[in-house]
């Protein structure tokens, strides 16, 4: 169905002869678990009539007690965080590239492919008009894909259905290379680590085998501080990458 509605937009811009001046980009916010790690949908949800939240927490004035939803540990693995994006735009020839990029890319990409890459740019990511064009194979060397990193236990979040869900846990975040993800949740949560060409399933967690996981955890707290991430909101993650080393250590 998708394909065929975007077809129908593609060819009408055809027939507008708009094709020329015309950019599309075609992408999606996150994936959809069908059974896979035991998850339906894009997190696990659970009714608790008796969850508490924080003293600090926001409500909704409407908002009962008994409505909220509890949002338990939710790890984003590749079938939510592997999302289609395709492009199509004037000068740029048919291909398909395994570069990998992340939606803070898009908007500079889009000024870039406009003419206006030499605007002072106010934005954190990073033009693919490069790989797009041909000019370079690859465009990150890690991405990382997150819930908001201001959720933890206790926190509540309202989504477009106005409905409250209460956060259970520090929401994990993931790193993803070509070769590995790693997925990296608070002080309480063991860090998962997987080899994506032996394991492209993320079934065999080798957190403790070595210490590259540590050392791809550092590398995306240190991206994540480069882009003015809060320090309280790294705080945790930095937390469990010690307190899992140390486990490792002593194992």
């Amino acid at each position: 169905m998708v394909d065929f509605w975007i077809g129908r937009l593609l060819d009408k811009l055809d027939a507008l002869g708009l094709r020329e001046n015309t950019i599309v980009l075609f992408t999606s916010d996150h994936g959809f678990y069908f059974g896979e790690h035991d998850y339906f949908g894009k997190a696990e949800w659970v009714h608790d009539p008796e969850a508490e939240v924080s003293e600090e927490s926001s409500l909704p004035e409407w908002l009962k007690e008994s409505w909220l939803l509890t949002v338990e540990r939710s790890p984003l693995y590749k079938e939510l965080t592997n999302i289609p994006l395709m492009v199509r735009g004037p000068g740029l020839e048919p291909a398909r590239t395994r570069a990998m990029t992340t939606a803070p890319d898009i908007a500079p990409t889009i000024m870039d492919l406009v003419g206006l890459g030499g605007v002072p740019p106010t934005m954190t990511g990073d033009s693919f008009g490069g790989v797009l064009d041909g000019g370079r194979q690859e465009q990150r060397s890690l991405v990382v894909s997150s819930w908001p990193l201001y959720l933890a236990k206790g926190e509540i979040i309202t989504a477009v259905d106005s409905k409250a869900r209460r956060i259970d846990n520090y929401m994990p975040l993931t790193v993803t290379t070509r070769e590995r993800s790693l997925i990296l949740g608070g002080p309480d949560d063991e860090p998962e680590l997987y080899d994506l060409t032996r394991d492209p399933q993320e079934r065999d967690n080798t957190w403790g085998a070595g210490p590259e996981g540590a050392l791809l955890a550092e590398q995306a707290l240190s991206f994540l501080e480069g882009v003015r991430t809060p320090e309280e909101y790294l705080a945790p993650r930095y937390e469990a990458v010690e307190k899992w080393r140390a486990v490792e250590k002593s194992a």
